[in-house]
């Protein structure tokens, strides 16, 4: 049954973690109002001009972030069909699911008949030819792995779906979480931090020293000990020479239970001592509006004397 369960966090990891590495140019990436409102040309994040001549009624989101996204703005009315990873909030369930995030069902996305699909990162050039080829609109919308990326792109979907004062709202109040969270472990002393994304048959993988999850572990007051590597690509011969002072793992999968009884971790002081930690890890990986939460749980984790 573990088995089962690794493999499908495992398969989770390349899809999300993996596929969320490419690189940004997010001068490419731009909204140009006609005018004043709608009809609209959004350039993309592929550098594409997509013209919205009315404001979108019915929506399609190929991606989890954008679904957050387009929840924490008040425009969920607008949401018509999401991916089978698309699972928060709660309520999306009730969405009509259009299939995975690499494969989405064309057919069933044709019969939604969406007015517009955003999507993100993982999107396949291929299936976007087909969309277009069908006249589907599709908007690809990312910025760089930050908060900065994040605070952009939900100010794009705010001023697509004509939601530009939520969306507003939105990144101040994700800025000022920011702030207060930073301002918390300001000075503090900072304890080595492994993130664990992968452990044991299948690999080790954590968030090395190029990847942002290893900015918020700094961010939130800790020393990433994997910071002298890069991609997500780790070893558990290097974890244990590096003997870091808190793991973090997430809560889902049973992860704590597999890593407190895998080869190798067993032995480390932090599983020894009780400082395996368990977070949402959807809250670090998805570039969306729970970001600034997921920074917050992460520095309670390593400082929970600061809050």
């Amino acid at each position: 049954m573990r088995k089962n369960l690794l493999l499908s966090f495992i398969f989770l990891f390349s899809v999300v973690f993996l596929s969320g590495c490419q690189n940004v140019n997010s001068e490419n990436s731009e909204i140009r109002e006609i005018e004043s409102g709608y009809p609209m040309t959004i350039v993309d994040s592929y550098g594409r001009a997509v013209e919205l001549e009315t404001e979108p009624q019915r929506v399609i989101s190929i991606a989890p972030s954008i679904t957050e996204i387009i929840y924490s703005i008040d425009a969920q009315e607008k949401l018509v069909g999401r991916t089978d990873f698309c699972d928060y909030p709660e309520d999306v369930i009730e969405i009509e699911s259009i299939g995975s995030l690499t494969d989405p069902s064309i057919e069933k996305i044709m019969e939604i008949n969406p007015d517009i699909v955003i999507a993100s990162t993982h999107f396949k050039e291929d299936v976007l030819k087909k969309m277009e080829e069908l006249g589907i609109k599709v908007l690809i919308l990312y910025g760089p792995e930050s908060f900065e990326g994040v605070y952009e792109t939900v100010e794009k979907v705010g001023a697509i779906l004509n939601k530009e004062e939520n969306a507003k709202t939105v990144v101040n109040q994700m800025k000022e979480k920011v702030e207060y969270v930073t301002s918390r472990v300001q000075g503090r002393e900072k304890p080595s931090v492994y993130y664990v994304v992968g452990y044991g048959e299948f690999g080790d993988y954590t968030a090395t020293g190029e990847t942002f999850i290893s900015k918020m572990i700094e961010m939130a007051g800790g020393s990433n000990a994997a910071d002298d590597a890069q991609g997500w690509k780790y070893s558990i011969e290097k974890v244990l020479e590096k003997d870091p002072d808190i793991l973090i793992c997430s809560k889902y999968f049973d992860t704590k239970t597999g890593i407190e009884n895998a080869n190798g971790y067993s032995q480390l002081t932090a599983v020894k001592e009780g400082r395996l930690f368990e977070i949402d890890n959807n809250k670090l990986d998805r570039q969306g509006t729970r970001l600034a939460d997921g920074l917050e749980e992460l520095a309670k984790l390593i400082h929970p004397d600061a809050f």
